[in-house]
């Protein structure tokens, strides 16, 4: 099921982040406007496409193994499985998953997608992380916010550039959190490959997309009076938790779990 604003029309001639990203996942659910942006990028923009994912896949299992049951992914794009509540019902099936996400494109593949188990819950919401305050307000009839909930910003909040405010809008989110909850967060960065800055830049803006990738320095403010868990705020590349990780690779984006305390 589905929650929110009203569906608006699904505008194909314009990029959308999410279809992007479904392309680079090599998915099947976007446009030619969406493609022209996705092959304009770096070749590697596949590959830490994919790396998100398995960061993803790596924390929520996790979470979910530390006791943690409910989950809110902001700006969780187009169903690729598995999808979050694939990973963490399988460790807990009473577990309650809302996504959130602005594109009208992503609703029907979360109606006919977004079906938990039947001890759990699973939900979609059509909402604009921008508008942190009104996510809140449909997450509360959702979840409980007397107890721990994951809140998971993946890949998103380089779309928000620095005059949409989106330290405060990761502040407002995690204000709202109690205690025992976790920020989950991962951020696209050219710290490992200054190169590719201008590619990349240009394929979004060529797509009227707006883009601010931010070095390790300006990703570690969204943490801010939140206790980090190992490895700390690493690459997408060096997050594992029971195994070590892998000999490392080149990473664009930065990821960190914190604790809310």
């Amino acid at each position: 099921m589905s929650a929110g604003v009203p569906r608006a029309r699904i505008d194909t001639s314009k990029p959308h982040p999410a279809r992007v990203y479904d392309w680079l996942l090599g998915g099947k659910d976007n446009y030619p406007a969406d493609r022209e942006v996705g092959q304009a990028l770096p070749e590697e923009t596949r590959g830490n496409a994919a790396r998100n994912r398995a960061f993803m896949h790596r924390a929520a299992a996790w979470l979910a193994k530390n006791g943690v049951d409910q989950f809110l992914d902001i700006g969780s794009g187009i169903p690729t499985e598995p999808n979050v509540h694939q990973v963490v019902q399988v460790i807990e099936p009473a577990a309650r998953v809302v996504y959130v996400d602005s594109d009208p494109s992503v609703l029907p593949h979360a109606d006919a997608l977004l079906t938990g188990t039947p001890e759990g819950f699973t939900d979609f919401l059509h909402a604009d992380a921008r508008r942190p305050a009104a996510i809140l307000e449909l997450a509360r009839e959702r979840l409980d916010f007397e107890r721990p909930i994951a809140l998971s910003l993946l890949a998103m909040l380089h779309f928000l550039p620095d005059d949409e405010d989106p330290y405060g809008v990761v502040r407002t989110l995690v204000k709202a959190l109690p205690s025992g909850s976790y920020l989950v967060l991962s951020h696209g960065t050219v710290d490992q490959h200054p190169e590719w800055k201008g590619k990349i830049e240009a394929a979004y803006a060529k797509g009227s997309i707006p883009l601010r990738l931010r070095s390790r320095s300006e990703v570690e403010p969204f943490f801010e009076g939140l206790d980090l868990v190992a490895p700390g705020l690493v690459y997408a590349t060096e997050w594992y938790q029971q195994d070590p990780a892998p000999k490392s690779e080149r990473s664009g984006l930065h990821v960190g779990v914190a604790r809310v305390p």
